[in-house]
C-alpha cells in the first residue's frame, strides 16, 4: 500500500521548526515535500546551536535535520522578479503551500494567501504565526519558548513556588513540533474539504493557539475555581499516594498511575507482602490514604528504596495497575518499545555523523516511515528547474546573476 499522502506536492517557504517540522510529518506520510530557502543564507535552522549542542557536530546539524528530513531543496531569491516568476510557476503545481514568515514578509514577497490561492485556487494555504492571525499582536514575531511556553500559563505552572523564576521548557523546539503536528493535521483535514468541494483552504495555527489547546484543562480549571494557577503538584503532597514518583534502590525513578486505587491498592499490597496494609485503617480506602497520604507515601518510599530497577519492572509486570518508567531523553533511542514501534530511527550521515530522529507521531496501517537525510542547500535546484523547462544554459544564467543556487 503506498503512503496516504503519496502523489501530494507540499510547497515549503518556511524556516526554523514550526512550520517545517509540519510538512516533515507530512514527507512522513508519503508527501513530496519541496522546501524553498534563499540562495546566501538558506534556512538559519541549519546553524542553530541550542541546549549546550552545537550547531553541528560530525557534519550533523540535528536540529536541521529533524524539521527537514527527506525533502527536496531549491535555493531561490523570491524578491526578486525571475525568482518570484519560478515560485509561482512551483505553485501551479503544487497542493499546499507552507509559510511561516511574518505578515511584512509575505505582503513583501508577493505569497500572501490571496496571491498563492489567485495563482492556484486549488491550494492549501497553510500558515504558522507567534499568536495567531487576528489581534494587535497578530504581526508580531516568536519563538516557542516565549509564545507556546510562556504566554500560555505552561511555564509558571510547571514551575514550584519557590523557584525565583519560571522553567524553560524541557528541550528545543519542544514547542515548535507540537504546533507542527497540529498545523500537519489541519493541513490533512483541509486537503479532505479540497477533495469534495474543490476549493482551496487557509489552515492557521500559531504557537500560542498549540500552547492553549496544551494547557486547555489547566485554564479550565483555573476558571472554575477562579484562580490563576493550579496548586503544584509535589512528591510529597499528592493525596493518592499511588499516583506518584518513587525511586528505586539504584536510583531509577517508576511512576505509579492508580488513578482507581481502590481498585489496585489491594492487589499491589498483596504482590509486595505488605498484608498489613490491607489491614491499617489509615490506608483502607482511597479516602483515608489521602486523609493519612503523607505517612503512606513514606511507606511507598521505603518500599521501592529495598529493590533495583529490575526487580521492580518483574513485579509490577504482575499486577493489572498503571505504571511506567521516568527516562531521561538519551535512553528514549535505545528504548526497546520505542525502536520496535519506529518511533525513534537512526540516519546515518558521512563519516562519523549520525543522529537519532522520530517518526511522525501517526502510522496508517501499521507502515513505519523510512526518514532520511536532510538536504543541503540548494540540493536539488538543477533538478526543478530543468522539470520546470529551463535548460542549462539559463540555469547558469540565473545562478551567475544569484537569482538560484
Amino acid at each position: 500500500m503506498s503512503a496516504v499522502l503519496d502523489g501530494i506536492k507540499v510547497l515549503e517557504v518556511a524556516i526554523y521548526a514550526f512550520a517545517p517540522s509540519a510538512t516533515a510529518i507530512l514527507g512522513d506520510w508519503g508527501a513530496d515535500v519541496l522546501k524553498v530557502e534563499h540562495p546566501s543564507v538558506g534556512d538559519p535552522g541549519r546553524n542553530t546551536a541550542a541546549w549546550g549542542v552545537p550547531a553541528e557536530v560530525n557534519g550533523v546539524s540535528h536540529l536541521w535535520e529533524f524539521a527537514n528530513r527527506g525533502k527536496r531543496a531549491i535555493a531561490i531569491d523570491i524578491s526578486t522578479p525571475e525568482g518570484h516568476d519560478i515560485l509561482m510557476t512551483l505553485v501551479d503545481e503544487s497542493d499546499v503551500f507552507v509559510t511561516n514568515f511574518l505578515p511584512p514578509a509575505r505582503r513583501k514577497l508577493g505569497i500572501e494567501p490571496e496571491d498563492i490561492l489567485a495563482r492556484n485556487p486549488r491550494i492549501i494555504y497553510a500558515r504558522g504565526s507567534a499568536q495567531g492571525p487576528k489581534g494587535e499582536l497578530s504581526e508580531r514575531g516568536g519563538f516557542d519558548a516565549i509564545s507556546y511556553w510562556g504566554r500560555t500559563g505552561a511555564a509558571v505552572g510547571v514551575t514550584p513556588p519557590e523557584h525565583d523564576f519560571p522553567l524553560t521548557m524541557p528541550g528545543p523546539g519542544f514547542g515548535d513540533i507540537q504546533a507542527g503536528m497540529a498545523l500537519a493535521g489541519g493541513i490533512g483535514t483541509a486537503l479532505y474539504k479540497r477533495e469534495k468541494t474543490g476549493e482551496g483552504v487557509v489552515v492557521d495555527v500559531s504557537l500560542m493557539s498549540a500552547g492553549v489547546w496544551a494547557m486547555g484543562m489547566t485554564i479550565s480549571g483555573t476558571s472554575v475555581l477562579d484562580v490563576d494557577a493550579l496548586p503544584h503538584q509535589y512528591h510529597a503532597s499528592s493525596t493518592n499516594p499511588v499516583v506518584n514518583i518513587y525511586r528505586t534502590k539504584d536510583g531509577h525513578s517508576i511512576s505509579l498511575a492508580f488513578l482507581q486505587s481502590d481498585r489496585y491498592w489491594p492487589e499491589f499490597c498483596v504482590l509486595v507482602d505488605k498484608l498489613d496494609w490491607l489491614a491499617d485503617e489509615r490506608f483502607t480506602d482511597a479516602d483515608a490514604r489521602q486523609v493519612n497520604a503523607a505517612a503512606c507515601i513514606t511507606l511507598l518510599e521505603e518500599l521501592f528504596a529495598e529493590r533495583p530497577l529490575a526487580e521492580w519492572e518483574d513485579l509490577l509486570a504482575q499486577q493489572s495497575g498503571q505504571w511506567d518508567l521516568l527516562l531521561p531523553a538519551g535512553q528514549v533511542q535505545h528504548d526497546p518499545q520505542a525502536i520496535a514501534n519506529g518511533y525513534v530511527q537512526r540516519v546515518q550521515h558521512d563519516g562519523e555523523g549520525k543522529v537519532v530522529l522520530a517518526a511522525a507521531p501517526v502510522q496508517f496501517d501499521g507502515a513505519v516511515p523510512v526518514l532520511g537525510k536532510a538536504p543541503a542547500l540548494g540540493a536539488h535546484t538543477d533538478e526543478v528547474l530543468s522539470a520546470q523547462g529551463f535548460d542549462a544554459e539559463t540555469i547558469a544564467g540565473l545562478r551567475e546573476r544569484h537569482i538560484v543556487r
